[in-house]
């Protein structure tokens, strides 16, 4: 799903005159020091001030929360120790200081907005705002437990940029540049180090410190002091419980390959341990790797008979892997659990049966059918790899915690407004948390923005942010990778519906194998045709379908002609059951003899939905054989090809579409027409009408298991 573009509202371009402005200052005061520093003590009253009239004032209702992407650039990709420490008072504005590093302590209780922020000094005492994009939501990872008066962390080649209000912050985007270190850390400086030292504590006891923090769901807190608890025992038994702990509490802050990495030497023994292979199944469940996880499940089932939770694993996982190889879904349940769950994202395997990545020429690469595709039959069904959720319904909205975000993207001159900004958090963090993630999402298209990758550093996942920035009238937005790789044509060969973060996409044309997937980015419509091509610029290119080939070689003339003449028909048609119909037939034929090439070749978008509209109208005035002609012509307008369907007629010849054309939502409605009109004067013509109408259905909503719900009338 697209972001809503706002960029054309007066308000929110003035937002992105402003921060245009704002950056072209700062971009003056590159490589400067800091003017009239602040002391230690002002800059910590202003923000602690802040901070309580924010949480004085509450939130009141729904809120429109304001981001900026920055400039791209790289994240560190040095270990700590080819770095050099540095000071605050030698950091410059506007830079990052490569090869440089700087230790900092949190002096004041964090601000979570855009950003998690604090203030924090370092050795010297000197004190500046940390900003730390990207980070986790509020109630997975409290901002407290994320940078809490106290915590020391080292910053990576440190940013300091020039902030909107005219101070001074360390900003870090990448999730990667930091390193937290932990209590009786040797790194941490001695003037921070307490007076008195902790008395060495047992492995038992930091088990069950760590246990009451998983018991208060701050997990990072009960993983740390697993791990501070491994260090200190030698007792296997001891340690293979702390692993199985640990493991645990991994699992829950979504960190699937460090809780692999625990269990597999208790689960590749010769008795593997029980817990150790359930938990290793919920890890692969969540990688999507639902054969893997049945394999294990079987053999938990085998070890472990009475284990009755494995049962309904292995129940539910069988399903996951039913749905990824074969493409069977339930979609009724589909749209009760969508229903149910807030935020709707459903537990359900992603299928890709009939598609392949491939090359596309210079379009670098695409997605191509793998075997020969029917008209409606579904090509592949994705869940998002994430899923930023803002409801729609009003009541909802209100009830919920994420609020809009307006997302200002200076280098493209692009508003959006949505859950944009959140999606982008979510796609770093899962990488972060789990780097076998990263391969979906790193190869994706981004652009200009020339990223360096994806690798490990100080054991730790390095993620270019920098990349999903740059990547592409819905506030809910999802990232879908396979999806991602199809390109755009205005004269698309297949359809993308959605279930809550599940994307449908089938074809809506008869599709040879190795065929080339295409839907468009934005709808064509007719008035566009002059500007249809700005609507590209954001996605760096041109479209060159037949419809906008055809839109540059035919004369301005012509396209003005067509523009009036539609115009006139659209005004006629205000007048209702009076119109008008054979002046606006005659108009309409003045239009299509104005078209150089044939519908079948070239869909005629000022003309197909006139048609619609005739058909309509004449269903409506009793007039069936007109309804049926005009709703032909509609058809045909957009490329379809059918025979059979035009009166008069031979009884008992069938009807069928020989080629279809562009699909449009209101195709559903011209063979509804086409039913109504037939059981009046060709009967038996109206049941392929209602099955034409339900395939149409089938396609424009990603099922038709509703479709007899939905048109309880038709037929």
């Amino acid at each position: 799903m697209d972001t809503h573009d706002v960029s054309a509202v007066p308000q929110y371009m003035e937002l992105l005159l402003n921060q245009k402005k704002a950056l072209q200052n700062a971009q003056t005061r590159i490589g400067q020091n800091i003017e009239k520093r602040k002391s230690r003590d002002e800059i910590t009253m202003q923000f602690r001030f802040r901070l309580f009239m924010g949480r004085r004032q509450g939130k009141a209702g729904s809120n429109i929360r304001t981001s900026f992407i920055p400039p791209a650039y790289s994240p560190c990709f040095r270990s700590i120790l080819d770095l050099r420490k540095v000071m605050i008072k030698d950091l410059l504005l506007e830079t990052h200081h490569r090869e440089n590093y700087i230790t900092v302590r949190s002096i004041t209780p964090p601000d979570r907005m855009t950003a998690v922020m604090a203030i924090v000094e370092d050795e010297n005492g000197d004190a500046i705002m940390l900003q730390l994009y990207y980070q986790e939501e509020e109630n997975a990872r409290s901002a407290e437990n994320i940078l809490g008066e106290g915590t020391v962390l080292i910053v990576k080649e440190p940013y300091l940029k020039l902030m909107s209000d005219g101070d001074y912050g360390l900003r870090i985007d990448h999730p990667s540049d930091l390193i937290y270190i932990p209590k009786n850390d040797q790194r941490i400086p001695s003037c921070w180090q307490p007076r008195v030292k902790e008395l060495e504590v047992s492995a038992e006891h930091l088990r069950m410190q760590g246990n009451n923090y998983f018991n208060a769901f701050n997990y990072h807190a009960a993983i740390e002091l697993y791990s501070r608890a491994l260090k200190s025992t030698s007792e296997e038994g001891e340690a293979q419980r702390l692993k199985l702990n640990r493991s645990l509490a991994l699992l829950k802050a979504k960190n699937f390959d460090a809780a692999l990495a625990d269990l597999e030497p208790m689960v590749s023994c010769p008795k593997p341990v029980e817990k150790a292979l359930y938990r290793k199944a919920q890890a692969l469940y969540n990688f999507q790797k639902f054969e893997e996880c049945c394999e294990v499940l079987t053999t938990l089932r085998s070890e472990y008979p009475d284990n009755v939770e494995a049962k309904k694993e292995l129940l539910r996982a069988t399903k996951r892997l039913q749905e990824q190889k074969s493409g069977t879904y339930i979609f009724n349940q589909l749209y009760m659990e969508a229903a149910k769950f807030r935020p709707p994202h459903l537990d359900h395997a992603t299928y890709t049966g009939s598609v392949a990545i491939r090359g596309s020429g210079v379009r670098g690469r695409g997605l191509f059918t793998t075997k020969a595709i029917k008209a409606g039959d579904l090509l592949f069904c994705e869940k998002a790899f994430a899923h930023a959720y803002i409801a729609d319904d009003t009541q909802e909205a209100s009830d919920q915690d994420n609020d809009l975000t307006l997302l200002i993207n200076v280098e493209r001159d692009r508003v959006t407004m949505g859950a944009q900004s959140e999606l982008i958090r979510m796609v770093f963090q899962k990488i972060y948390k789990s780097p076998s993630f990263a391969p979906a999402i790193i190869d994706l298209h981004h652009g200009s923005y020339k990223s360096i990758g994806f690798c490990m550093v100080d054991n730790t996942p390095v993620i270019d942010t920098g990349k999903e920035n740059r990547r592409k009238k819905f506030y809910s937005c999802g990232v879908w990778p396979l999806a991602s790789h199809i390109n755009h044509s205005c004269n698309s060969n297949a359809r993308r519906a959605f279930i809550g973060d599940i994307m449908i996409v089938r074809a809506t044309r008869d599709l040879a194998p190795n065929t080339e997937i295409e839907f468009w980015y934005h709808v064509p419509i007719a008035e566009e045709n002059d500007d249809r091509q700005k609507k590209f610029e954001h996605w760096g290119f041109k479209c060159d379908c037949a419809m906008c080939q055809d839109d540059q070689t035919t004369k301005r003339n012509t396209l003005n002609s067509r523009k009036q003449q539609r115009a006139k028909v659209l005004q006629h048609l205000k007048a209702g059951l009076k119109a008008n119909l054979p002046e606006i037939e005659s108009i309409i034929v003045s239009m299509e003899k104005r078209y150089a090439q044939l519908a079948s070749k070239v869909p005629r978008l000022h003309v197909w939905d006139l048609h619609l509209r005739l058909a309509q109208m004449y269903m409506q005035r009793r007039e069936p054989a007109k309804a049926i002609n005009s709703a032909l012509k509609s058809l045909s307008s957009l490329g379809y090809v059918i025979e059979g369907g035009n009166l008069p007629r031979k009884i008992g010849t069938p009807m069928a579409i020989k080629q279809w054309g562009l699909f449009m939502d209101y195709n559903i409605e011209c063979w509804g027409v086409l039913c109504g009109a037939y059981q009046s004067v060709a009967p038996d013509l109206a049941a392929q009408a209602v099955q034409y109408a339900k395939l149409s259905y089938r396609i424009c909503v990603g099922e038709d298991e509703t479709f007899e719900e939905t048109h309880k009338g038709l037929g």
